[in-house]
């Protein structure tokens, strides 16, 4: 089966950034949205190499490059003089779902396992646009890592009030979210707790530590809770691989 018509150059090049990361890294993430949608099927042959390169406006060696990284994820084979083949479609395992009560951010995900990836002492409340709280004089600042079955999910930067610190213990840094740290703390007086979340893309920090392709979509969720004079008690800003996680909300 072969392709039938390819992109214009055009709309090529507007879904390209002119962004630091490299252009076959960007191809590729293009390609695999391809096979994601469909536009590419399993079992269909894509353009060849110089098609793609002319409709890309890049080099031929930049294509095999972006094809090389979708044949690493096992998404195509290629074989000499017969072309290139759809094989498989990217794996999106939505078991990880985001809640959107309090009750949910307090229970830790089913067979997952926490990583202090750092753990920093008397440091300030990093500056945010939105209105979380006004910061105490220091704080721990905590970045872990969540993953279930080896593969990480979830990377978050944690900080809370270092005036409260003493009375988590390091299994609670392993076993306990961000939140439960600090409400299961006697006399933390918590009048208000909040979520946002946004849809970014993955940067190569994150693409690194959660193993996924440089410009995969990521869901950016940070969580809050301020005391009753406004000062805030924890703030933390959570990355959530985009193939892996869902938001549910129930509707009244």
């Amino acid at each position: 089966m072969t392709a039938q018509g390819t992109k214009t150059a055009t709309d090529t090049a507007l879904a390209l950034d002119r962004s630091g990361v490299a252009r076959y890294i960007q191809l590729a993430g293009l390609f695999r949205r391809r096979i994601e949608t469909g536009d590419w099927a399993i079992g269909m042959q894509i353009p060849t190499v110089e098609t793609l390169a002319k409709e890309c406006g890049v080099a031929n060696m930049t294509i095999r490059q972006a094809l090389s990284i979708l044949e690493r994820e096992d998404l195509i084979d290629r074989f000499r003089a017969k072309g290139t083949f759809v094989k498989n479609v990217p794996k999106r395992d939505l078991w990880c779902e985001v809640h959107t009560d309090l009750s949910g951010m307090l229970i830790a995900r089913s067979g997952a396992l926490i990583e202090v990836l750092s753990d920093e002492r008397n440091v300030p409340l990093p500056k945010s646009n939105d209105d979380c709280g006004i910061p105490v004089a220091a704080y721990r600042h905590l970045r872990r890592r969540h993953t279930r079955d080896g593969q990480a999910f979830l990377l978050a930067d944690i900080y809370i009030d270092e005036s409260i610190c003493d009375k988590i213990t390091d299994e609670d840094l392993t076993t306990k979210t961000a939140m439960r740290l600090v409400f299961d703390i006697a006399g933390a007086e918590i009048a208000d707790a909040r979520q946002i979340l946004t849809i970014g893309s993955a940067d190569l920090e994150t693409s690194s530590l959660l193993n996924l392709p440089i410009s995969d979509p990521i869901a950016n969720v940070k969580r809050y809770a301020k005391r009753k004079d406004g000062s805030t008690i924890i703030l933390a800003n959570g990355i959530y691989r985009g193939d892996m996680v869902s938001i549910s909300m129930k509707l009244k």
